[in-house]
This record gives structure tokens, C-alpha cells and sequence, in this order.
């Protein structure tokens, strides 16, 4: 596979640190160039063959990385003697390419990423360009991915949209698996925005788009604030743990009564509020090198009082507060079923007993099996005794919040789950 780099930009939001002397892509974190940090990390994963294209200072990125040999890779350029945008390259580029697939990386990114399980999903799915996808701390100010339950992206929600709808908090990471024969049919030399002009005409004309869904770490360092929380996560080893050949560790929480004040059985949208502190709770886990995840039983569904749709809706609303206040989930999973039968409202095909349902660990042992969850390290934070004895069952550590009545001895007793996420981090801290 090729590795198609785009660095042809002004660099404009980092002129405060580069001065237009050198082109972003050169500029140093922790000592050293972007560019060499995205071509040393993507040769480690496999890549021999890069595609760079350049246009401001482009002869100065051209020098430093030479024909590629002192990176142990082929180079080849492309230059771009008007900008072109983010995708106006790419069909010439195509070209150069031939049939396989290429890797495209936005000249700006900081990652470390399992590229061999995006290119499984995207085999498996067969798709004509697969999005690395994943939830960031500003969703209201990002272009959102809308997918089906696939991961297909049947749309997207560009940032200066109005929106008055509650959303998942979906992001494009600036990177993509892409089969250059779809390039083809664009025009070459012609200003084209990869997004707005590429992947929104692909998907509207019924081109196999997906979402590869990943807490890996993938993100921009094109702003001077940006730039230096990469740094701060370069130095603290965080972006190379996050790569999926390494075994993650979580905080699973429940929903109701955890994030969200408990409402009985929720479902509508106007039921939901999010606990006091729950938002600070989670920006804490983002920081902390766990992964947040949420794992609810909704008997609702069964219950025949909503759909499985109408959950999806209650979520999108605890993910748009959660993004409004700099936090996000890594994932959320919701149950449907209930075994009990008899109730005349109730949804028959949802009546059944599974391995999902809390205290079964199906939920548990699925975000484990997708993010390579290392469970002994790993946390279940709750308000009853269903969810202790799930997380007794999938050995997790347990952490009981309020003052529910609980026959399973949980490991910890906090109020709420602010309290219980620091005093997590602190006892891993102390290890």
C-alpha cells in the first residue's frame, strides 16, 4: 500500500510558531519534523511507498526527506503549482498510484494506529474508501459523519450547518483507505476539498463509503494549542498506548443513574440530564489513558415503550452535552432485551434472554474483543448491584456509586461518578 501525505498547505494557523520559514509539515514536536514522525510510524506499520504532495515551500520538505532511503522507504512528490485544496491532488495522484489501494494522511497529523485492522474493516466491508473515525472534545465546530448500523456513511454534517438536532459525536481524523479508481472521475487540476467536493459526491452518488470506528490516536497539531497537547502526549507515552497492538484499559459505566440523573424508565429525549459532574468525570477519563465507555441495559425497548432508534436518540443527546462541555465516549452499547414476558405493550422479539444484558458481559466482552481491552486492568463503575455483579463477571474492578443496597462487596464506594474516576486514576497513579 501506498501512503499518499498531503503537505501542500500555507500552514496559516501555525504561522505564530513557523513564521512561513519552514512548511508545517517540518515543524519539530519533541525534536522532531511532523513529517518524519508520520513517515517513521507508518513505516513501522508496513508502508514502504510514499506519495508526498507539496506546494508552499515544497522544495524545502522535497530536501529534507530526499529520495526516502534514510528513512528505509521509496519516495516520489507531487507538486502542486497552484493550491489545489485537500483533494484537487488527488486524482492526478490517482495516476501515480495505479489499482491498490493508498493510505491518505493529512500533512499535520500526530498518530499511532493498528493500520493492519483498518485494513481488515475495510476489506471486509469491500468499501471504496473507509474514514478513520472517532469522537473529539469540539463536535459542535467539526464536520460530523452520519452511518448506518453498519458503519456506511450515508452523510455529513458540515461544521457551518445549523443544528438543531441532537448528533453522534463522529469525526473525520484526516485519515483514509482509499481505492484510487474513485479519483478518477474528478477533474484534475481543479481545486477540490476531500470532504465537501470528494467523499459528500461519492456518497450521495451511492459509492461504498464507511466509518472505521477507533480509539487509536489520530489527531491534528495544526494549531499552536494543538501542537503542543501532542507534544504533551508524545512525551507521556499516551499516543504510542493507544495504538491497538497494545492492550487498552476502560472504565465502563452504566447509564442511568451514572451519567445521566435517574429518571425511572427513560425513554425520551426530554428525560434525559446529565449528572452533576459526570461531564468533568469523563474529560478526566479522556486524559487519563483509559477509554470511556458505556455499557446500559434498555428494557424500554422491550418494554415496547420506544425504539431501538429512540435509544440511538437519547445517546446522540448525552454525546452532543457531553462534546458541548470538551468530553466524549469512546463507545456506547445499549441492551434491548428483557426475559421476563406477559405484558401486553410488550415487543415479543426482544423478550429473550442474551448474553448482553447486564449482568451477562456480551456488552463487556465486545468492546474488549474490538479495542483489545485488557479487562483485569479495567474498571465498572455503577449504581446497583446488576452492575457489580456484571463487572464481577467479566473481572473488571468495581466501583459501587450511591447507596443503592448491594449484596456484592464491590471494591470501592464513591458518591457519584466524578468521585469514582478520581480516585481510579489516583490508585493507578500510586501503582
Amino acid at each position: 500500500m501506498t501512503a499518499v501525505i498531503q503537505a501542500g498547505g500555507h500552514g496559516m494557523r501555525l504561522r505564530e510558531l513557523t513564521h512561513d520559514k519552514i512548511p508545517k509539515p517540518l515543524f519539530p514536536i519533541d525534536g522532531i519534523p511532523i513529517i518524519k514522525r508520520q513517515i517513521d510510524t507508518l513505516a513501522r506499520e508496513g508502508i514502504s511507498e510514499f506519495i508526498i504532495i507539496t506546494g508552499h515551500l515544497g522544495d524545502m520538505i522535497e530536501r529534507f526527506v530526499g529520495d526516502g532511503k534514510s528513512f528505509g522507504a521509496k519516495l516520489r512528490f507531487f507538486r502542486e503549482s497552484i493550491p489545489l485544496g485537500s483533494g484537487g491532488a488527488l486524482p492526478a495522484v490517482a495516476d501515480m498510484i495505479g489499482h491498490d489501494d493508498c493510505l491518505l494522511i493529512n500533512g499535520d497529523l500526530v498518530f499511532d494506529f493498528y493500520l493492519e485492522r483498518m485494513i481488515r474493516f475495510h476489506n471486509e466491508k469491500k468499501a471504496e474508501i473507509t474514514l478513520f473515525a472517532h469522537p473529539n472534545t469540539h463536535p459542535h465546530d467539526s464536520d460530523l459523519l452520519k452511518t448506518d448500523k453498519s458503519g456506511r456513511v450515508i452523510s455529513i454534517d458540515f461544521k457551518n450547518n445549523i443544528r438543531e438536532y441532537w448528533y453522534e459525536n463522529l469525526i473525520n481524523a484526516g485519515t483514509a483507505i482509499i481505492n484510487p479508481r474513485v479519483l478518477r472521475g474528478f477533474p484534475r487540476n481543479a481545486e477540490l476539498n476531500f470532504e465537501h467536493d470528494i467523499v459528500r459526491e461519492l456518497t450521495a452518488s451511492g459509492s461504498a463509503i464507511y466509518a472505521y470506528r477507533s480509539p487509536e490516536y489520530v489527531r491534528d497539531a495544526g494549531t499552536p494549542d494543538r501542537l503542543r497537547e501532542a507534544e504533551r502526549d508524545i512525551i507521556s507515552g499516551l499516543t504510542a498506548a493507544r495504538n491497538l497492538r497494545n492492550k487498552q484499559k476502560a472504565i465502563f459505566s452504566d447509564r442511568d443513574g451514572t451519567i445521566n440523573k435517574d429518571a425511572g424508565l427513560l425513554y425520551k429525549e426530554d428525560q434525559f440530564e446529565l449528572s452533576d459532574g459526570a461531564s468533568e468525570a469523563i474529560r478526566i477519563i479522556n486524559n487519563s489513558g483509559y477509554l470511556a465507555l458505556c455499557v446500559t441495559n434498555q428494557s424500554v425497548v422491550a418494554r415496547g415503550l420506544c425504539t431501538e432508534d429512540d435509544v440511538r436518540c437519547i445517546h446522540n443527546k448525552m454525546e452532543t452535552l457531553l462534546g458541548e462541555r470538551g468530553a466524549y465516549l469512546d463507545g456506547v452499547a445499549f441492551c434491548p432485551h428483557h426475559p421476563d414476558k406477559g405484558y401486553p405493550e410488550e415487543r415479543p422479539e426482544y423478550k429473550i434472554r442474551c448474553d448482553c444484558r447486564k449482568p451477562g458481559v456480551g456488552m463487556i466482552t465486545d468492546f474488549a474483543r474490538r479495542f483489545n481491552i485488557d479487562l483485569s486492568e479495567s474498571w465498572m463503575v455503577g449504581d446497583t448491584e446488576t452492575d457489580m455483579q456484571c463487572g464481577v463477571n467479566a473481572g473488571l474492578h468495581t466501583c459501587l456509586i450511591g447507596n443503592a443496597p448491594c449484596r456484592i462487596k464491590a471494591d470501592i464506594k464513591c458518591v457519584d461518578l466524578l468521585d469514582a474516576v478520581q480516585k481510579i486514576i489516583d490508585q493507578s497513579r500510586s501503582k
